[in-house]
């Protein structure tokens, strides 16, 4: 038998409402809508709360809201046999009103609450039911109601006391947990427990079936034990290890905690309460702070500065090692307030009025003041202390720094001291600037009158070299009484003053073709002594001043002597003939500071030559032009105005200089820097007249001016040579193979064509390497003349020159040569196998390159990257020549050769460098240097100049 319970429960007369687990309505009956004076259709869906609104503290609205959370809480009816309510009618009119209301739970498929049936008793006339006349049963009625509305408020206060206290009890920081029974079953825990333990199902649980982990660790022994003997037990910093999650690592934590038993009316312990703190994070800090505080300490004790601290009083509780070892105080002896003491005691009183400032301002301390040495001495301090706060600002400590700043206060009193002077400084410097402006614009009007002497010498020369030429052959014959010998010798005499004056414009130009070697200056002043004493006549006195111990100067000897002439004739003439002359040499080191505005010196040792006279002195208008070129104050005819340009030339292109200093009425001082030679003195060597001889040699003479060659030749022909001519170098390599029957190579070096004079003399010596070879030329600007210097090792004679100036040269160049090799020789000296080189370079890209260019010259090759492996392998194989790089990483490449030659002292070398010169070359013997870059024919010259190679190999390069 099936029931309709709905439209039972809508014919019931008493009020019912349906109400979902949101409290919104799902069904009334009408009896619900009349007492409540609503519409069906309005009320469907509403929430109870928005509908029949009250305030969640008022006692209506507690204990309404109570009554259906204790039914969605435990599932069972709850009742309210009173519960005052006010409600609106539909006219929104507000009636303060009592209920008596039943809650029963409707449950669902899972048993948890899905709805809620109201049955509702509107009882507001049965409980104001007071008034004078009414019956006995109806004011009895009344009053149980009261009572029981009383009941209710005490029970709701009572409800809200237990929500209150489980609401500390779950939300309370320190753990907290009750045991019942001596299995100490779970009965309630909070949050805190939770979160320390992890997530899990405690309640109902005894301790050692709840939490098996802690086993063994002595927590149950003491829970069995305060509940045998009811005292309470409690524990600081205990650890212990729980499994937070299952399957999951064991972890540790630290407690504090108490165990306090749980006692009955009757005294009887029944359970235990556990109340404590995980302080896992706070022992982690303390342990963490240990640790950083022995950092701190082992960091302050090995920092260079010295560490300190202080209370916030401003006493010192800490200070490091270093301070004590710094100080040589005692350990112990400056906490407090005894740092002080190591205090300069004229910094002391300052020192500590900033310290008690800064404690009392809470500011940064900053302070410079001296400190004790443990030797007596003071030493300058930057001392620093920053405040150390805590979270509420509140000032707990100090920690400061003391760094050692005596050497920046001494460069600053030493600044201080500079500025005093800035003024003389400044002043000094701007002389200094003056006088490079000064140098820089007479620099400037030697460099332009230098570019046109240079540009017009050759061709100048030329004409010179052809007119001293054909004089000489003319004089030869003409008889030496005759009146036209007169005429000859008047034009030759007018020759060589043209061919000393373009000298001249060459020298002050920088220009002129020097030939420095090294000379000991006493000997070269006293060569010309007697030249000297004779220019200047009976009337003058010369002091010469020479130190015993004198370095050799690295220069030209001739134009050496003719500048000193030059310097002495001018103080001969500024004394009109009469007074005493003074020469002073001595060795110089000349500093950086001393180099201002002469970027073409360097600083190093040098010569120092002063002609200091005792005339009148010049003006300071004059003094500044006397270098000049062409600037003389003599009367006209009397002088070139070149004397001292020239000599200003000569040391300028010396890599020296020529200063000069004057005052009117004290005399003039010029004053020659000459370069100092690495090597020792050479002896002066000048050829006598009687010496002067030709010969009966073949000479290949070529020269690109047909008057020059004819004069030239001529003046071979009559020095006893046989004479062939060429008039450029491609017509003299081709005549030279042809006919290879000659002696001597004579050529000038400016040329047209495409191969250079040079290029054609290499290659005759790359063939020929004991052929000799004369170069000519009235140009100092070409391929065998660099910066104003000839090349070293190479012959050279300067246009315009003398028959006897020829015939010293070419005999020089004859007697220099090596002697030549006959074929047989030469083919008993070459090998019937491939030559084998040992090349040693350290760059791997270069190596290779080498190898290839020897591959290709026929030769087999061992490679080496180092001086050692090179010695090594000299040791172990044969080799027929050595070609080395000069820089290596481990063994310079001369040093190597030098070894080398010691045990092998035949064998060709060849250096190949970037730098101008390799000195050991020369010295070791039988030697070749290439200078980088350099290409194959640069290298099968090389080879083939040492013999390695035979001409027939190298003929095909050139």
């Amino acid at each position: 038998m099936t029931h309709d319970f709905e439209r039972i429960l809508q014919a019931a007369p008493s009020p019912f409402v349906l109400l979902d687990s949101e409290l919104r309505v799902v069904w009334a009956n009408d009896a619900y809508l009349q007492v409540t004076d609503r519409q069906l259709e309005r009320l469907i869906g509403k929430d109870l709360f928005e509908e029949f609104p009250s305030d969640p503290e008022s006692e209506s609205g507690r204990m309404l809201r109570a009554s259906f959370a204790r039914v969605f809480r435990d599932g069972t009816t709850d009742h309210l046999p009173v519960i005052p309510y006010p409600i609106a009618s539909a006219e929104g009119k507000t009636e303060d009103r009592y209920w008596s209301a039943t809650h029963t739970p409707i449950l669902g498929a899972d048993g948890e609450v899905e709805f809620i049936l109201q049955h509702t008793q509107d009882i507001t006339e049965v409980y104001t039911a007071e008034a004078p006349g009414e019956a006995r049963a109806g004011s009895a009625q009344a009053a149980v109601l009261r009572r029981a509305h009383e009941v209710t408020q005490q029970n709701l206060e009572l409800d809200t006391g237990i929500r209150l206290f489980k609401l500390i009890f779950e939300q309370a920081p320190n753990f907290m947990v009750t045991l019942m029974g001596p299995n100490h079953v779970f009965c309630t825990v909070n949050a805190a427990y939770l979160r320390m333990i992890g997530k899990r199902d405690l309640i109902g649980k005894p301790a050692r079936e709840a939490l098996p982990e802690i086993a063994g660790q002595g927590f149950f022994e003491m829970l069995d034990e305060v509940y045998r003997t009811g005292e309470a037990v409690s524990q600081q910093g205990a650890e212990a290890w729980v499994q937070r999650s299952p399957g999951g690592p064991t972890e540790r934590v630290v407690v504090d905690f108490v165990f306090q038993p749980l006692d009955n009316v009757r005294g009887e312990t029944i359970g235990i309460v556990i109340q404590g703190n995980d302080v896992t994070a706070h022992k982690l800090a303390e342990t963490k702070l240990r640790e950083a505080e022995e950092r701190f300490r082992t960091m302050a004790h090995t920092m260079p500065v010295h560490v300190w601290t202080a209370t916030a009083d401003g006493r010192l509780d800490w200070v490091s090692d270093q301070i004590y070892a710094f100080s040589g105080a005692a350990p112990g002896s400056l906490v407090g307030d005894a740092w002080p003491a190591i205090i300069h005691p004229e910094d002391r009183a300052e020192a500590i009025a900033t310290w008690a400032e800064a404690v009392e301002t809470g500011a940064v301390y900053e302070s410079e003041f001296r400190l004790r040495r443990a030797d007596g001495a003071y030493c300058w301090h930057l001392v620093r202390a920053v405040p150390t706060r805590d979270d509420q600002g509140a000032l707990m400590r100090w920690v400061g720094t003391n760094s050692e700043i005596h050497e920046q206060k001494e460069l600053s009193r030493q600044l201080a001291d500079l500025n005093t002077t800035l003024e003389e400084r400044v002043e000094k410097r701007n002389r200094e600037l003056e006088e490079l402006h000064d140098r820089l614009a007479q620099s400037q009007r030697v460099e332009a009158v230098g570019n046109l002497a240079g540009g017009v010498a050759h061709d100048f020369n030329n004409l010179l070299q052809v007119m001293t030429g054909s004089l000489t052959m003319a004089a030869r014959e003409i008889a030496a009484d005759s009146p036209a010998r007169v005429r000859i010798d008047a034009a030759m005499r007018a020759v060589e003053r043209g061919a000393s004056l373009s000298s001249q414009l060459l020298a002050f130009s920088r220009r002129q073709p020097l030939q420095p070697r090294s000379i000991d200056l006493r000997d070269l002043l006293s060569d010309i002594d007697d030249i000297m004493r004779s220019a200047l006549g009976e009337g003058m006195e010369v002091e010469l001043d020479t130190p015993d111990a004198l370095w050799p100067a690295y220069v030209d000897a001739a134009s050496t002597q003719n500048a000193v002439l030059n310097l002495v004739i001018n103080a001969r003439d500024a004394m009109e003939g009469r007074g005493k002359l003074k020469i002073a040499v001595e060795n110089r080191h000349i500093g950086p500071e001393e180099l201002l505005g002469e970027p073409d010196m360097v600083a190093g040792d040098y010569l120092e030559v002063k002609v200091i006279d005792h005339g009148p002195g010049i003006p300071a208008d004059t003094l500044a032009k006397v270098f000049d070129p062409f600037f003389t104050t003599k009367p006209v005819g009397k002088g070139t105005g070149l004397g001292l340009s020239t000599v200003y030339g000569f040391a300028r292109q010396s890599g020296g200089r020529a200063t000069i200093a004057s005052h009117p009425g004290a005399g003039t001082t010029v004053t020659l820097l000459l370069p100092r030679a690495e090597t020792a003195a050479e002896p002066l060597q000048w050829h006598d007249p009687s010496d002067i001889a030709g010969g009966n040699e073949t000479v290949l003479l070529v020269e690109d001016d047909a008057e020059v060659r004819d004069a030239t030749a001529a003046l071979l022909s009559d020095l006893g040579y046989r004479v062939r001519t060429a008039e450029d170098p491609a017509t003299a390599l081709k005549a030279a193979r042809q006919a290879p029957e000659f002696d001597l190579l004579v050529s000038d070096v400016v040329m047209p064509g495409e191969l250079s004079s040079r290029d054609m003399a290499e290659t005759l010596q790359a063939e020929r390497p004991d052929l000799p070879i004369l170069f000519i030329s009235g140009y100092s600007r070409d391929a065998i003349v660099r910066d104003g210097r000839v090349d070293a090792g190479v012959q050279f004679l300067a246009k315009p020159f003398t028959k006897d100036a020829l015939a010293i040269k070419v005999r020089d160049a004859l007697s220099s040569a090596p002697a030549a090799k006959t074929k047989a020789d030469a083919v008993q000296e070459q090998p019937d196998r491939p030559r084998h080189v040992l090349l040693c370079e350290d760059d791997a890209l270069i190596r290779l390159d080498l190898a290839d260019i020897l591959s290709g010259l026929g030769t087999e090759v061992t490679e080496t990257a180092s001086g050692q492996e090179t010695l090594d392998r000299l040791q172990a194989g044969q080799f027929d020549a050595l070609l080395i790089d000069v820089g290596l990483p481990d063994i310079s490449g001369e040093e190597v050769a030098t070894r080398v030659r010691a045990q092998h002292p035949d064998m060709p070398i060849i250096f190949a460098t970037g730098q101008a010169e390799v000195p050991s070359a020369a010295a070791l013997g039988r030697c070749a240097v290439v200078q980088k870059p350099f290409g194959d024919r640069d290298l099968e010259r090389a080879f083939a100049s040492l013999g390695i190679l035979s001409q027939t190999e190298t003929a095909t390069a050139f």
